[in-house]
């Protein structure tokens, strides 16, 4: 894995972020929607941190965690749909970005870089979520705009044509190994964000990520070195 001292020279035009557990903090969200659901099923909560560290896996994930059932199982279905209704009357109470976001997308913009979004998160919910929290990205990429989700690399390439650069000019920024997969398999340098939502069996260093980070400022300098060498 490279440090910022070995940074290639390159041109860097974009810096593209997952957005659960990368961008915005919004474990706290699905913590009360999952453990509601638990309390309908006369099930006791279960602990915020073993929730969050699920939470990048997306919602069939969670209604293996908080019942015990696979998606093959009678119930797992209308669990999940319930889950997700849910979700959807409460999926910006305390969802918020995570520190240090807010001025490193300020960085970003000052340095007249373009920003976005490449989320396996469906648009219907993603684009409530980014307006209640008044994001404005120049590109937002569900899986709804793409034939293969992530980890292929679709999410990128489509990126780069939507904020008119090339993918190696994107920096891609993601918490779990199909983004650092997605990213490196369409050319772009990569940033593991160490802080986001990282499972117990998670080995960061074996997703071969360009640079990883502990904390969402650390990224400034990380971008300052490649503009530097631009």
């Amino acid at each position: 894995m490279q440090t910022p001292n070995e940074i290639e020279p390159r041109s860097i035009k974009a810096v593209v972020f997952d957005l659960d557990g990368t961008l915005l903090d919004t474990a706290p969200d699905f913590v009360y929607v999952l453990n509601k659901l638990r309390d309908e099923e006369n099930l006791p909560p279960l602990d915020a941190t073993t929730i969050r560290n699920t939470v990048s896996d997306g919602a069939r994930a969670l209604v293996t965690l908080g019942f015990g059932l696979l998606e093959s199982d009678d119930g797992f279905e209308p669990l999940r749909l319930r889950l997700l209704a849910l979700y959807t009357k409460h999926l910006a109470v305390k969802s918020a970005p995570f520190a240090g976001i807010t001025e490193l997308l300020k960085f970003i913009q000052d340095q007249k870089l373009s920003w976005g979004i490449a989320t396996n998160k469906p648009e219907v919910y993603t684009t409530p979520l980014l307006a209640a929290l008044d994001l404005t990205p120049d590109c937002v990429i569900c899986p709804d705009h793409v034939e293969n989700r992530k980890p292929h690399p679709e999410s990128m390439h489509l990126a780069a044509k939507l904020l008119h650069c090339a993918p190696e000019e994107i920096i891609y920024v993601g918490d779990h190994a199909r983004d650092i997969e997605c990213g490196r398999e369409a050319g772009c340098p990569t940033i593991a964000a160490a802080y986001g939502y990282i499972n117990n069996h998670d080995d960061i260093d074996s997703w071969q990520a360009t640079h990883r980070v502990s904390h969402a400022q650390e990224m400034i300098a990380i971008i300052q070195r490649y503009l530097a060498k631009s």
